[in-house]
């Protein structure tokens, strides 16, 4: 059974009945897991092996494990830190932080590679423009140099590690205050001042290779009247046009609040495969989950299968125990735990 274009969440620890009916669902491609899934390191492997048994291709799993606020999975993993960490150290010592971030890349690849996940939602490419929360600490810096070049080198440790990199989020959320999980958020800049700020990190890192990007539930209505990850300006005439992606398109969760300006569940994944995604997620909402598996009537194209395939993870050669006793891989996890302790 070929993969679809719908990746969503489950209840808990262990798949009920209905999650496997949910994910053996035609348009099921992919699961997205949260904390309330996960306990320990074993538990984790446990349930991404069954997941990956239910079908063949298997289902692609995904999390958001960034390090700082958002890491997911605490218990049995390295505590990553906030990406504003080697921005800070960046501005003095830009060789070093570099390298820290490619460790930082390797030991979150690795770790969730041995818990049998295949991508994790990062690099932020976001520009800290000061004054969005939601954004904040998880943004490398302000300067577009100095993000491209961190999430360069920490793209380099997730490919060590087995995994591919995911930007977010396509064109920039950084400037605006409003969090598009509660609020519809508006960025009233022109493409040229988002061209010439913003767009950088998006830009050098699509020419390093970048395999995968999610767009902002953000409008800029300058551009288009739709946010981002609904527009057809900014995924195929920008994205796909100008900036050259031939990557993979995540839409964000589609059960935020930026994106209920599209309409239900249904009409919101429709809007978003035509303006461009490859796949949409929907997130802690099953009544919506539901909904969209029996409704949607979706033809997914032939180069979205070969995007979504290109997500998928190395197999890993390693077990958990030989992995936390591989001399390398302890030695990155100590460099990790130094970061925002010592600068040198």
């Amino acid at each position: 059974m070929a993969l679809g274009p719908v990746m969503f969440d489950i209840v808990g620890t262990e798949l009920t009945i209905d999650d496997k009916r949910k994910l053996l669902h035609p348009m099921a491609g992919g699961v997205i897991l949260f904390t309330r899934n996960f306990s320990s390191l074993n538990q984790l492997t446990e349930l991404t092996t069954e997941i990956h048994s239910l079908r063949s291709p298997s289902l692609l799993i995904a999390v958001d494990h960034e390090g700082g606020k958002v890491q997911r999975f605490q218990n049995d993993f390295t505590k990553l830190p906030a990406m504003c960490e080697l921005g800070k150290i960046w501005d003095e010592f830009p060789d070093r932080a570099s390298y820290l971030a490619q460790l930082t890349g390797y030991v979150l690849a690795a770790e969730l590679r041995a818990g049998g996940v295949d991508l994790s939602f990062t690099p932020v490419l976001d520009i800290d423009h000061g004054h969005s929360d939601i954004i904040g600490s998880r943004a490398f810096h302000r300067k577009p140099k100095a993000v491209w070049e961190l999430a360069h080198s920490l793209m380099q440790g997730l490919k060590l590690g087995g995994m591919e990199a995911i930007g977010k989020h396509f064109p920039g959320h950084g400037y605006i205050q409003e969090d598009s999980h509660i609020e519809i958020p508006v960025d009233n800049r022109s493409y040229t001042d988002i061209e010439t700020d913003d767009l950088i990190p998006f830009q050098k890192m699509i020419n390093y290779g970048l395999a995968g990007i999610m767009p902002a539930h953000v409008i800029y209505p300058k551009i288009d009247l739709q946010p981002a990850g609904f527009s057809a300006v900014w995924l195929q005439e920008i994205l796909r046009g100008q900036l050259g992606f031939e990557g993979c398109i995540f839409s964000d969760d589609l059960s935020m609040k930026g994106a209920t300006v599209a309409g239900d569940i249904v009409q919101r994944a429709e809007i978003a495969f035509n303006a461009g995604c490859d796949m949409v997620l929907v997130c802690n909402d099953y009544s919506a989950t539901d909904k969209l598996l029996s409704e949607l009537q979706w033809n997914m194209p032939v180069a979205s299968h070969i995007r979504l395939d290109c997500m998928r993870a190395k197999p890993n050669p390693d077990t958990v125990d030989k992995l936390y006793k591989n001399a390398g891989f302890i030695k990155a996890v100590h460099e990790v735990k130094s970061i925002g302790t010592s600068k040198k």
